[in-house]
């Protein structure tokens, strides 16, 4: 699908209506506060291709497992965030005809998602089938300040001659979720309620009696004489898990009525159950007391501090200027981190597909965006999440048979795995590895070993144990290997010897030694207590240094590329660039047998290794091995580009990390993988901050010491972005391989620019200059 978005610094644009392209930008329009979200669904009624969609923050439903081929261990349920209640419903009637843009001749049609205000408008004239026409205007937000409350601003104006209106305001939990296995509706009603002046519903779901409830309030505004009669009759609807309010009048031609809505959503999960109806009118009472003016510049004040914190400013490219800000924007919109139960789903609120659960993406990728910009304790809860469902994951290891150990579940909502993949659920269990891989991320950059006492080590112990008895020795290797797995690359299964996998169970068994001998030297009394609370032998400690010090990690002779896996150079190699474009993407094209027996790679696998442990590997070791596996990756995964950028950007590969940059910032505004109706890619977005950060910033930590390596691409005038580090905020702005560093926080701050240690004071400034990289192509 070719881009039809308007490039612009702060907003995403789109002027003309083409339904075939309605679901794509219901998920790039989205918007959220970190409690809830909502697509850009239309308020008014539409009979067109749309994807209705609002939803709760950890709000969910244990879906009844569907598979063709039931296999011991599968989950029963596999949970899915619920579409919740429709609180943007405006139903719109002009002379007894209803306004639905699939019935309507659609001109001047303009949406715009305004990023550095957090708001939604959206702007048409519409001639309907009486030929009749009409002016819409409106505007809406979720509230950042005012988590529960939404509100919109919808302007009706009859052109050419006077119109009877109709305004339906409602409330509506009849709703269903497209991915339901079994197209069960999820909710059962508990009470509805409607009056001239407000409406409510409160419904529970099916299982786990989550409750959620939602009251409207309301205003009318017309344009004209203060003396112009205006007279609204209201009409109240009531139904199970609806409740709304017809307000009947006559509006004048070129006569503006605007309906303010007000709407407070409130869970169980926050509140207690009697209470719930009681909160939600009191919320959206008070929103309707500050008014809507009000809301907005509240909303606008905090959306600011965001960015004034977290911006990203590219100079000479307004659609790498674009990208960046939308994909920080979402990231935003989905996690503040104030709430240690909820976690990041890989689609955020823009979407009902991967069920909004968590997935490994959040350590792998999510962390470092968090950890640079926003305050330890945001960082802190995404790892204290893993920690609660600890013991969830000791249950998940013993029921695929392990009698120790804990294997953390691919999928989750409550720590319980609920992913219905075979190859998924049981083989990639790459994803201990990204657990422990963040408590050494979320340590090595705060600073805070305290973690590893109060929380890491035990998890640490419990992921050792895992590996200790998933791998198998091999007397005729002479190493232990680690059978029966699929990697990151999720194109090859059930393979032997993934090396990204064998890599990180082997680092991870080092490292949890590294963090013993730490805690035993000081924290003694804490290790102590922890040791003997899970039972830690001095044979386990020895055998994991035997595994990791012999894990079978298999590298060709001849090339001195690292294999991915067992005989993977048994395949016909032949690059990306050799296929009739029709191929692609593989994954709508090809059989998946014959993806299978393929060369072609999904996502970074090996490469994601070289990334993560990117301090064991020097330079050639990393050129050789992107020089072979970039060629013949396909980039099919959200999370594959912003790997590749990065270590493209570390090798002097400016081009490349520039190409992979754009692929990876602008996947969903540009609809790369024709997937993006279901919803936005919001954990990879986290991905793409690091291909500037970490990429074209350089931004590495080294023995306590933020170490930057900034550069920006020819075709950009300049880069800034900003840093938190242990107390200090360094803003970063580079043109060329020229830099300079401001420390703009409270603390100094131990700085590596260039290769040149310095301390940098509160409120100094230092500047660098890149040496040419040896070996880099021109």
């Amino acid at each position: 699908m070719k881009p039809y978005l308007k490039v612009n610094e702060w907003r995403i644009i789109e002027e003309g209506f083409d339904p075939a392209r309605n679901e794509v930008s219901e998920s790039v329009f989205s918007i959220g506060n970190g409690y809830m979200g909502q697509r850009a669904n239309f308020e008014e009624a539409y009979s067109g291709p749309s994807l209705q969609g609002s939803y709760m923050a950890g709000v969910y439903y244990p879906d009844k497992t569907r598979v063709g081929w039931w296999k011991n261990g599968y989950p029963e349920y596999f949970a899915k965030v619920l579409n919740s209640v429709n609180w943007i419903g405006i139903d719109v009637e002009i002379d007894g005809t209803a306004l639905d843009l699939s019935n309507c001749e659609v001109e001047d049609f303009k949406r715009t998602l305004n990023m550095q205000e957090g708001t939604l408008s959206r702007s048409l004239t519409a001639k309907l089938p009486s030929g009749a026409r009409v002016r819409v205007e409106s505007l809406r937000f979720v509230s950042v300040p005012f988590k529960e409350i939404g509100a919109i601003r919808y302007a009706v104006t009859p052109l050419d001659a006077p119109a009877q209106l109709k305004l339906t305001p409602y409330l509506d939990a009849d709703v269903v979720n497209k991915d339901s296995n079994y197209e069960e509706k999820f909710w059962d009603g508990l009470s509805q309620d409607a009056a001239v002046d407000r409406a409510s519903v409160e419904v529970r779901t099916k299982k786990l009696d989550f409750r959620v409830a939602s009251h409207m309030v309301y205003e009318l505004a017309a344009t004209g004489d203060e003396d112009q009669e205006f007279h609204v009759e209201a009409e109240t609807h009531k139904r199970d898990k609806f409740a709304g309010i017809t307000l009947s009048l006559r509006a004048e031609a070129d006569q503006t009525i605007t309906l303010y809505k007000y709407v407070a959503n409130v869970t169980s999960r926050d509140h207690e159950p009697e209470t719930l109806t009681g909160k939600a009118r009191e919320f959206a009472e008070e929103a309707l007391e500050r008014g809507f003016d009000a809301l907005l510049d509240a909303q606008r004040e905090a959306w600011a501090e965001k960015w004034r914190d977290g911006d990203i400013v590219i100079e000479g490219d307004e659609k790498a200027q674009q990208a960046i800000r939308f994909n920080i924007f979402q990231l935003h919109q989905t996690y503040t981190g104030e709430d240690d139960r909820l976690n990041i789903g890989p689609k955020g609120f823009t979407g009902e597909k991967y069920g909004g659960s968590t997935y490994w993406d959040t350590e792998a990728y999510c962390l470092p965006f968090y950890l640079s910009t926003a305050d330890q304790h945001v960082a802190r809860n995404l790892l204290i999440y893993r920690y609660k469902h600890l013991q969830k994951a000791k249950e998940n290891a013993a029921k695929l048979g392990f009698s120790k150990g804990a294997l953390y579940p691919m999928v989750t909502m409550n720590g319980e795995e609920c992913h219905n993949e075979w190859e998924i659920t049981f083989e990639e269990i790459h994803r201990n590895g990204a657990i422990a891989y963040a408590i050494y991320n979320y340590v090595e950059y705060t600073g805070d070993s305290a973690y590893l006492g109060e929380y890491g080590f035990e998890v640490l112990a419990e992921l050792s144990r895992f590996w200790e008895e998933r791998v198998t020795y091999s007397e005729r290797r002479g190493a232990y290997q680690i059978l029966g797995v699929t990697g990151p690359n999720e194109y090859e299964n059930n393979v032997n010897n993934n090396w990204y996998t064998n890599r990180m169970a082997a680092w991870t068994l080092e490292y949890t030694l590294q963090v013993a001998e730490r805690l035993r030297a000081e924290q003694p009394e804490t290790f102590a207590d922890v040791e003997h609370r899970i039972g830690l032998s001095e044979n386990e400690l020895s055998k994991w240094a035997d595994i990791s010090a012999r894990m079978l990690l298999a590298a060709d002779e001849e090339t001195g590329i690292f294999l991915q896996q067992d005989g993977f150079l048994d395949k016909e190699i032949l690059p990306v660039a050799h296929l009739d474009r029709v191929h692609l993407p593989l994954n709508q094209n090809w059989s998946w047998d014959r993806i299978l027996r393929s060369c072609y790679i999904k996502q970074a696998d090996v490469l994601q290794g070289l990334f993560f442990l990117g301090d064991r590997y020097d330079l050639e070791t990393k050129r050789r091995n992107f020089d072979f596996y970039e060629p013949i990756t396909v980039h099919e995964s959200s999370l594959s580009p912003c790997v590749h950028a990065i270590l493209a950007a570390e090798l002097g590969y400016t081009d490349k990390a520039y190409e992979m940059y754009l692929r990876t910032s602008r996947l969903d505004l540009d609809n790369y993988n024709n997937d993006t109706e279901d919803g936005c890619h919001t954990t990879s977005m986290a991905g793409t901050w690091m291909s500037v950060v970490q990429g074209f910033g350089g931004l590495r930590v080294r023995e306590g010491r933020l170490v930057l390596n900034p550069f920006s691409p020819d075709s950009w005038t300049s880069l800034s972005f900003k840093v938190g580090f242990r107390g200090a905020r360094l803003e970063v702005k580079v043109s060329g391989g020229k830099a300079t560093v401001v420390n703009e926080g409270p603390e100094a701050a131990a700085l590596t620019l260039y290769g040149r240690e310095i301390e940098l004071a509160a409120g100094e400034s230092v500047s660098g200059e890149r040496e040419p990289q040896a070996g880099a192509p021109a």
